[in-house]
């Protein structure tokens, strides 16, 4: 069975349940108070919204989209796969950016991925769905289930931000790899999500940077 974080009382209900299943998040909860609910918009635009952002600071994703929406009226797919890499790139998108978005406008153009149909399927399904995709990874295809689609049980494991946070609330002697964050989180399902958005919002009060999702290099 699936779970959602769709709204407030979703996440309320997630974390009461993370807290029940190990207490040491009633200790970030207490330091870190309640995480924010960030919901993104799902679809073609939210998932291109991730890619564009990753490995940039807030000023220069939000920039950079902004120049992109204005290129591209409407903002869809289809515009997308017809614009020229020159002019994606003259509102500041990296070449590798480009193919990615490119390989996903086309794979939504030929029916290879349906964005719609992501939302009824479980996260780990949903998850190959869209790795299967050239460009986009594990990091990418997790941040769109989370905060796109409300998947409870998405697991971020590449995530630096969020790998620090476990050090930090476990009382880890070194920063936990993408692989041991698996092990890590086994107890917490189906109730990941609301774990990282936890252990983000603990980074944040601990490390005082911010406490939003860091891709590791090559784990887009």
């Amino acid at each position: 069975m699936s779970f959602f974080i769709h709204t407030e009382a979703d996440l309320d209900h997630a974390i009461a349940r993370l807290v029940d299943a190990d207490p040491r998040f009633g200790i970030a909860l207490s330091r870190a108070g309640r995480p924010p609910l960030r919901r993104r918009p799902d679809g073609f635009a939210g998932l291109a919204s991730i890619v564009v952002s990753q490995q940039l600071s807030t000023a220069s994703a939000r920039a950079i989209w902004t120049r992109l929406n204005e290129a591209l009226d409407p903002f869809d797919h289809t515009a997308l796969l017809r614009a020229r890499s020159a002019k994606l790139g003259r509102a500041g998108l990296s070449a590798p950016k480009i193919r990615t978005l490119k390989a996903i406008a086309k794979a939504i153009d030929r029916g290879k991925l349906d964005l719609r149909a992501l939302v009824d399927k479980p996260a780990d399904e949903a998850h190959a769905a869209l790795t299967a995709v050239h460009g986009i990874g594990p990091w990418t295809a997790d941040i769109y289930l989370l905060f796109c689609l409300g998947h409870a049980d998405t697991w971020p494991a590449g995530d630096l931000a969020l790998q620090e946070g476990a050090r930090l609330l476990l009382a880890l002697k070194t920063r936990p790899s993408a692989k041991e964050m698996g092990p890590l989180a086994e107890s917490w399902r189906p109730w990941r999500g609301a774990a990282a958005c936890m252990l983000w919002s603990y980074y944040r009060a601990t490390k005082q940077r911010d406490g939003a999702p860091i891709a590791a290099v090559g784990n887009g």
